[in-house]
């Protein structure tokens, strides 16, 4: 198993950008590999997931390449004042990867997952593409538009230079992309959050919400708070849960 930080130039956003990727240590398959995209919180970058979790360990027997980027702070969208990191992540990140890397490049070979701003991300790129991805798993994500660029949220003025002033109901909100969901595309999701996180009650409204419209989805609560320690015992949850996909196809 290998585990490299790349660096390259990210044309959506106009600047350098970085990625760590695991790849595979299995001499008996040649590939192309599956790819899982997985996301990082809004305090933390690249690198976080080797460094606060077992990751490595977890897909130690897999056949899976595992792609981290570098999303900022930036909520994995376009923002309305700034840098367009939706499209980072869709073309840069993913073009590179597949012009780059023996991996598959279809919707059944692709996966994404994160965790807080990046499970947001990943709820949001796979509802909003899922003709790209065919698995999602978020954990702990922020789902509420409200919550984001209302009056208590912080640090406010930030997050309204990314979202604007109208993203409850537009194309960056997951409540109202999951109803625009064509049901012969929609990706296997799966999402959670402990039941001390201060994100638990939104993250029930996006479970009521997906019940409400008939979309099939695994939804858990679980013991934990906003921390590492909750995020990974449970991303090995997630691995299995893609893996169901990415093995089998």
């Amino acid at each position: 198993m290998a585990v490299c930080t790349l660096h390259f130039h990210g044309e959506a956003i106009q600047k350098a950008s970085s990625m760590n990727v695991i790849f595979p240590h299995r001499s008996d398959v040649q590939g192309p590999f599956p790819v899982l995209y997985l996301l990082h919180g809004l305090s933390d970058d690249h690198t976080i997931w080797c460094r606060r979790t077992s990751l490595e360990r977890y897909v130690r027997e897999l056949p899976l390449v595992i792609v981290m980027p570098d999303g900022g702070r930036s909520f994995y969208t376009d923002a309305a004042e700034g840098l367009a990191y939706e499209q980072h992540i869709m073309r840069d990140v993913i073009g590179f990867v597949e012009r780059t890397f023996n991996v598959r490049a279809d919707r059944e070979g692709r996966a994404i997952g994160g965790l807080s701003m990046g499970g947001y991300g990943s709820m949001k790129l796979a509802l909003k593409y899922p003709q790209i991805f065919g698995s999602v798993v978020a954990h702990s994500g922020v789902y509420d538009m409200r919550h984001m660029i209302g009056p208590d949220s912080a640090p406010r003025p930030e997050r309204r230079r990314i979202f604007g002033d109208d993203a409850v109901g537009d194309s960056n909100d997951v409540f109202v992309l999951a109803e625009r969901l064509d049901p012969a595309q929609t990706p296997r999701i799966r999402f959670d959050c402990g039941v001390d996180d201060g994100l638990i009650e939104q993250n029930r409204a996006l479970h009521a919400h997906l019940q409400s419209l008939g979309i099939a989805h695994a939804y858990a609560e679980y013991p934990g708070a906003h921390t590492w320690d909750y995020w990974d015992e449970h991303i090995q949850e997630a691995i299995a849960f893609h893996w169901q996909m990415l093995g089998s196809s």
